[in-house]
Order: structure tokens, then C-alpha cells, then sequence
């Protein structure tokens, strides 16, 4: 809208500048304008045109590119599930070897051998040694342990006891006590059954 604002302006100068040309003079004017306007306008156009087909033809190549790449890594993850199935029995069965190797070689030699035995020997030594601590710790637990028991069921026995004997005191005392009041009180009325008697 603006750029055909602009084309009148310049057109009514150029009338009015030019009022004292010729017909043909401003028919060849007005031509070679149209002709430039058409030609900047297939240029505009021509540069869309090659602007669109550089961006189809980027992502085109982004398309295919990110295509292939999955399809590559598709193939690689399947490649690599194969070769994992291959190379782990491989794998085990190396170190399976190894162990073994590591195993019989300090025995092929009789100094290495000889060696071999003793520290077996020094290993079993230690461990019986290990053994032996643990167990006299265990017991020296439980001998603890059975000593505080045998100690708190004494004292729980000796206080039963001196409450039983305590008891036993009291309740002797008070029956004695019981006794000899009951004496008293027979002897009495033994007195006075006696005094009344002669008075019958």
C-alpha cells in the first residue's frame, strides 16, 4: 500500500515536471517503468521462490538426516544385543580360565608350592586363633551372666527368707503372748470359780 502511495507521487511529478514532453517521449517512460516494476517484481519473487526452496531443501536434509540416524541406531542397538550375546560366554569363560590358571600356578613349582602350604597353614593357624578368642569371650559372657543371675536369685532367696523368719518371730510373740494372756485369764477364773465354790 505504501510502495503504490509512493509510485503516484512520483508519477505526478514526473506529469507535472514533464508537461512539456511528447506524447511518445512519456509512453517510453511509462513503459521503461513498467518494465522495471515487473523486473523488481520477478526478482522479489524469484528470491521467495529460491528462499522457500532452500528451506524445503534444509529440511529435507534435517528429515533425512535424523531418518538415518535412528535407522542407524536401531541397527546399532540390535548389533550390540548380538554381540553382548556373543561376547559374554566368551567373557566368563576367560575368567573361568584365569581363576583356574591363578589357582594351579603357585602349585606347579615344589618352592612355590612349599610356600603355598605354609600360608594355608599360617591362615588356618589365625583363623583357630580368631575361633578360640571369640569363644572364650562367649564364655567369659555367659559365665557373667550366670554368675549376676545366681548372685540377684541368692539375694531374692535371703530376703524371702528374712521376711518368712521376721513373720515367723512376730507371729511366735504374738502367740506367746496370746498364751499367756489366755493363761492369765484361765487362772483367773479358775480364782473365782474357786471363791464362789465354798459359799455353796
Amino acid at each position: 500500500m505504501a510502495t503504490q502511495t509512493t509510485r503516484r507521487s512520483n508519477t505526478r511529478r514526473r506529469s507535472t515536471s514533464q508537461s512539456g514532453r511528447t506524447t511518445a517521449q512519456r509512453s517510453a517512460s511509462a513503459k521503461r517503468a513498467a518494465a522495471t516494476r515487473r523486473r523488481r517484481s520477478a526478482n522479489a519473487s524469484a528470491s521467495r521462490t529460491r528462499s522457500a526452496a532452500r528451506r524445503t531443501t534444509r529440511s529435507a536434509t534435517r528429515t533425512a538426516q535424523q531418518r538415518a540416524k535412528a535407522e542407524a541406531t536401531g541397527i546399532q542397538a540390535v548389533a550390540q544385543q548380538a554381540q553382548r550375546a556373543v561376547l559374554i560366554p566368551v567373557g566368563a569363560a576367560l575368567t573361568a580360565r584365569d581363576q583356574v590358571v591363578e589357582t594351579v600356578q603357585p602349585y606347579t613349582n615344589p618352592s612355590t608350592a612349599q610356600r603355598e602350604v605354609e600360608k594355608l597353614q599360617r591362615r588356618v593357624s589365625s583363623t583357630l586363633r580368631k575361633f578360640e578368642r571369640r569363644g572364650n569371650t562367649a564364655r567369659n559372657r555367659l559365665e557373667r551372666r550366670v554368675k549376676r543371675t545366681r548372685t540377684r536369685v541368692e539375694r531374692q532367696v535371703r530376703q524371702r527368707r528374712n521376711r518368712v523368719e521376721r513373720t515367723v518371730t512376730r507371729n511366735s510373740r504374738q502367740v506367746a503372748r496370746d498364751l499367756r494372756s489366755a493363761r492369765r485369764d484361765v487362772g483367773r477364773s479358775f480364782d473365782r470359780v474357786g471363791d464362789v465354790t465354798p459359799l455353796a
